[in-house]
């Protein structure tokens, strides 16, 4: 069967819809078809599709800083992407997965740029050593995606800004990101570009598949109405929090009244039970706490909603507001 292959560039820079758009393609390649999509997402956190965005992520830094979470199709670990960073994404019929294949487009394509790139053996691909390209997977009923990153000049302080725990005794199912060594392809060649690493990868693929019949240009004024839609679903608070696995986990402070425990289990990022300790004299804010944050999401506003519903008298009105204050500087 000979191949047909198609380049697409995406000039948006919105992770959930390069992902939504990502999916439109993986549902639409036709079975003699070979698909190569390129894009970037400005200042995001992507995390597998089975990954627990509180024990990778510092979610509520980098949603201060305007960033953005996003949640893949695909397994693997947390990465964080910039406008640095270039990602790919071979689209096919399963009939045609060639992981060695396809990822010597990528080495072929960095060889080009003057850089001795290689294989490692997790899927990885080196440079002196270093890791500049990391890679997932998803298979659907017939076709089958893998995409990968490609480090040109990432802010590499934002990979440990973000991509870092500090929630206190996170007990947690889900896969847990491998933290590698790293490095800009910029560092080997400060002449090299964005551009000029679409262009490489670009060449090598057409090389390794047969020349491009088509390259589109897309963005959110010409993507088809289903890649619209299923954007809307990879913005949704339920798929990118929603979705993760059942989890524990405990807050504790101290206050000049006592300790304040709270021992949360959660699922699907909803609070099933919180359980309140402390060793404060009065135990009416024990008591008041209880049941408060039992069907809410894990989400400090929902949180603090919550707690701003209880029926509170007087004598503790002061304790609940230290106790929300509190609560508004959680790592949620």
């Amino acid at each position: 069967m000979s191949i047909k292959t198609k380049l697409f560039i995406s000039k948006s820079t919105n992770p959930w819809f390069n992902l939504a758009y990502e999916e439109q393609l993986v549902n639409e390649v036709a079975e003699d078809e070979v698909y190569l999509y390129l894009w970037q997402n400005q200042h995001t956190v992507v995390i597998g599709k089975h990954q627990n965005p509180w024990r990778e992520v510092l979610v509520s830094e980098l949603e201060a800083d305007e960033g953005k979470l996003a949640r893949r199709l695909s397994g693997g670990g947390a990465v964080y992407h910039d406008l640095g960073n270039l990602n790919f994404t071979f689209v096919m019929n399963k009939r045609h997965e060639d992981l060695h294949r396809q990822l010597k487009v990528i080495v072929d394509g960095v060889k080009a740029l003057g850089i001795d790139a290689e294989f490692s053996g997790r899927n990885d691909i080196l440079a002196e050593g270093r890791k500049f390209s990391g890679n997932a997977f998803y298979h659907g009923k017939n076709n089958y995606y893998h995409h990968g990153t490609i480090l040109v000049d990432v802010d590499m302080s934002k990979l440990g800004k973000y991509l870092n725990v500090s929630m206190k005794k996170l007990n947690a199912k889900g896969v847990e990101s491998v933290k590698s060594r790293v490095i800009n392809l910029k560092e080997l060649n400060p002449e090299i570009t964005i551009g000029s690493v679409m262009v490489a990868v670009g060449e090598a693929f057409e090389s390794e598949y047969g020349k491009a019949i088509e390259l589109y240009t897309i963005s959110e004024d010409n993507a088809p109405d289903q890649a619209l839609e299923r954007y809307h679903h990879y913005a949704s608070w339920d798929w990118r929090f929603g979705k993760t696995p059942t989890f524990d986990v405990t807050f504790e402070e101290k206050f000049t009244w006592g300790e304040l425990v709270f021992e949360v289990k959660l699922k699907g990022a909803v609070i099933e039970n919180c359980s309140v300790y402390s060793d404060a004299m009065n135990t009416d804010l024990v008591e008041n706490l209880k049941g408060a944050f039992d069907g809410v999401k894990f989400d400090r506003e929902a949180l603090i909603e919550a707690l701003e519903k209880r029926n509170t008298i007087d004598a503790l009105k002061e304790n609940m507001n230290e106790v929300k204050e509190w609560v508004g500087t959680l790592p949620i």
